[in-house]
């Protein structure tokens, strides 16, 4: 497959080390899927950050948020007849899924976009609430204005959404709850109106009838979305023949609405690819790479907590 991406060569820019855990009773495993902006002049990455509890013989702990929005360990038995624990992302219990990792967002900002630090003065952003029980994770950011939107993934019980809050500042945040209920993830929100609306791809997903496909909607305020129409497929025999979905906000270029997607095959391995979308109407699909643009090839985009993967 080819590979037509620069690499910067002091990559990774960020370790699990070069952050402190959220609490002492947890580690950071791993840093990923940052959403990107700028503002005060700075580059900033909002990162989700990746807890779990150190491993421990004949057990297996899961961290969840309670009510308060306390960090909960749930601990188990690694012979408990109810656990089936054969994902390293995922483990069931008594009937009942969670997350191995709990995860939260975290800001770090940069003079140069390559050397980043955490502010003081920033708070981190958690799950709260009964729908973000598990954490939030994979945040974009899209810019309108003063005004940014966060695109992200909520996790609980109930399943996998999409949240959103919107803030000028970056230390009020205003959350405007879920709104692409489960299963929903990899929501990017457009930078500027269309035709008077805003539009934003979406990843809802089926284990029947469908697939995991990138969508599009639209929405008359940024906030009640409809007008759903799936425009990027999974194709068979390629390196997206499992799923796809959305990056970070559409690029607009003289030639159309520029997205950089992620798609992967059976095997979980993930790749980049692109298409174009029309200026005036983004559900019209310009092009498409049949090859993807970036594959896993570094160190360290082979192995990790899970390996194999480039991710946008």
């Amino acid at each position: 497959m080819t590979d037509i991406a620069r690499r910067f060569p002091e990559n990774p820019l960020l370790l699990p080390k070069d952050l402190r855990p959220s609490n002492n009773e947890l580690q950071i495993i791993s840093l990923l899927n940052p959403g990107v902006f700028v503002y005060d002049n700075k580059t900033w990455l909002l990162v989700r950050v990746a807890e779990t509890i150190a491993a421990k013989e004949g057990v297996i702990f899961f961290p969840v948020m309670d009510a308060q929005g306390n960090t909960e360990i749930i601990e188990v038995p690694l012979n408990d007849p109810d656990l089936i624990a054969t994902d390293a992302r995922v483990v069931n219990y008594k009937g009942l899924d969670y997350l191995t990792t709990l995860s939260h967002l975290r800001l770090l900002c940069s003079d140069d976009g390559i050397k980043f630090h955490e502010p003081e003065d920033y708070k981190s952003l958690f799950g709260n609430g009964y729908l973000e029980k598990f954490g939030i994770e994979d945040c974009r950011v899209t810019q309108m204005g003063d005004t940014y939107y966060l695109t992200y993934t909520a996790v609980s019980e109930n399943g996998v959404g999409v949240g959103m809050k919107t803030t000028t500042d970056w230390k009020n945040f205003d959350s405007k709850g879920m709104i692409f209920p489960p299963h929903n993830k990899d929501c990017a929100i457009f930078e500027e109106l269309i035709n008077g609306k805003y539009y934003a791809l979406h990843r809802p997903s089926s284990k029947d009838i469908g697939g995991n496909y990138i969508w599009l909607a639209e929405s008359p305020d940024g906030l009640h979305w409809g007008n759903h129409q799936c425009i990027i497929r999974t194709r068979s025999g390629l390196w997206d023949n499992a799923r796809v979905g959305a990056g970070a906000a559409p690029v607009k270029t003289e030639f159309g609405w520029l997205e950089i997607y992620h798609g992967a095959n059976h095997q979980h391995q993930y790749c980049l690819g692109a298409f174009l979308m029309d200026l005036d109407d983004p559900a019209k699909v310009i092009s498409r790479t049949v090859e993807p643009i970036m594959v896993p090839l570094e160190a360290y985009e082979l192995s990790g907590f899970f390996g194999y993967v480039v991710f946008t």
